[in-house]
């Protein structure tokens, strides 16, 4: 019997891994690294921090597909209290509100929304350059760019809509993404999936395993087009600088500090979850997007200008502290003139098929992972002449 191989054990990968699983179908999961997660893995202890997604939307196929299939967990929401701590910095100076301009920017349609314009001049035109800006800036938590004002007006709609739904759509697997990727490799592992970590796999391995199946490439774009061979395999995505600290905890201290004058955003991840970091202690992530060449000591420069504005004492609480640089693996972002659907297509032919953030497939953040992942495996399941089982589809895809 013919077997499904799938390169990559990130959210992508696994999610297409089950699905594939759930039909019968042999099923093989290729990863390089000696656990399994991508970028979805949480650090060990005392502090788990996330090298990858930090919220997941209630909304869409993919929260239904883990819903279905008992995977969710447990999963936290903002405290009401903390909602009253989110705080904005606005001209220099740390606010309560954004401009009046920005929440009536919120309420409007994606719909209405442009694809072949960008963002700032659209927004411009519908409340005024300040309201236009400030929510330019604020989409940067969800987009990773240093310039979201210049991407499709469209794409950043649609995304500023949901980042800014009440009640807020964001929710968080309690212990960190490494607990959501245990049960989805569990769920893989019960089905039959056969799991083999430490398996790197090159291009000549792929022509291998074709032989014997359809392949899922479920990695990140440039390893699957240096893997696939493949130059056209590109995509924009955006750098940011992700600044982790542990502090002693102090009363007062805000749970979300968003920068409306340059794109930038601090969240205290233990307002949410206190498992993350040990009794008195709280876990901050402040990320900041970067240009191009632009060295990374800025972004940093610019976190700790946010800190010292929103957390009294913050250097004098300092327990462990942590900094990386995340460039062309933040998500897909889609330029004027282009959607979801220019990207690089799932179906690549010859047996092969694409899944990952940065592919032909919809949704906000991790979504893409898993919707493509979903979408590779039921036209895997289509080559052999097998059907999917009842999946939630994504709306456009094939």
């Amino acid at each position: 019997m013919q077997r499904i191989h799938i390169v990559g054990g990130g959210l992508a990968g696994l999610t297409a891994a089950v699905t594939a699983a759930e039909s019968r179908t042999p099923v093989t999961l290729h990863e390089a690294h000696h656990t399994l997660g991508g970028r979805a893995r949480t650090s060990d202890g005392p502090y788990l921090t996330n090298e990858g997604p930090h919220a997941l939307y209630r909304r869409g196929p993919h929260w239904t597909w883990l819903e279905q299939r008992g995977l969710l967990g447990p999963i936290a929401s903002v405290p009401p209290l903390e909602g009253t701590r989110f705080l904005f910095r606005r001209d220099g100076a740390l606010r309560r509100t954004p401009p009046l301009a920005m929440l009536r920017l919120t309420r409007r349609s994606a719909r209405t929304a442009p694809v072949d314009t960008d963002f700032l001049s659209w927004a411009t035109g519908q409340v005024g350059e300040e309201g236009a800006r400030a929510a330019a800036h604020y989409m940067g938590v969800a987009l990773f760019h240093h310039a979201p004002g210049s991407l499709s007006a469209a794409f950043v709609q649609e995304r500023l809509r949901r980042a800014t739904a009440l009640p807020p759509e964001a929710h968080y697997p309690v212990g960190g993404w490494a607990r959501l990727v245990d049960r989805m490799a569990s769920r893989a592992w019960n089905l039959g999936v056969r799991i083999e970590t430490d398996a790197r796999v090159g291009p000549r391995d792929l022509a291998v395993l074709r032989r014997g199946g359809p392949v899922i490439v479920a990695t990140h774009l440039d390893s699957a087009r240096t893997l696939l061979e493949d130059p056209t395999l590109t995509w924009d995505s955006g750098r940011t600088v992700l600044l982790d600290l542990a502090l002693k905890t102090r009363r007062g201290d805000p749970f979300i500090v968003s920068d409306l004058d340059a794109p930038g955003w601090i969240e205290r991840f233990t307002a949410q979850d206190p498992t993350l970091a040990p009794p008195g202690e709280q876990l901050i992530q402040a990320q900041v997007p970067l240009a191009p060449g632009a060295p990374r000591a800025d972004a940093v420069r610019r976190a700790e200008d946010l800190l010292d504005l929103g957390f009294a004492g913050w250097r004098d609480r300092v327990t462990w502290r942590r900094e990386a640089l995340a460039s062309g693996r933040t998500g897909a972002v889609d330029k004027p003139g282009t959607t979801w659907r220019d990207r690089p297509a799932v179906d690549r032919g010859d047996g092969t098929l694409l899944a990952g953030d940065q592919v032909a497939a919809p949704g906000l953040l991790s979504e893409v992972a898993f919707n493509s992942g979903i979408e590779a495996a039921v036209l895997a399941l289509k080559l052999l002449g097998r059907t999917a089982p009842d999946v939630p589809r994504t709306a456009g895809t094939a």
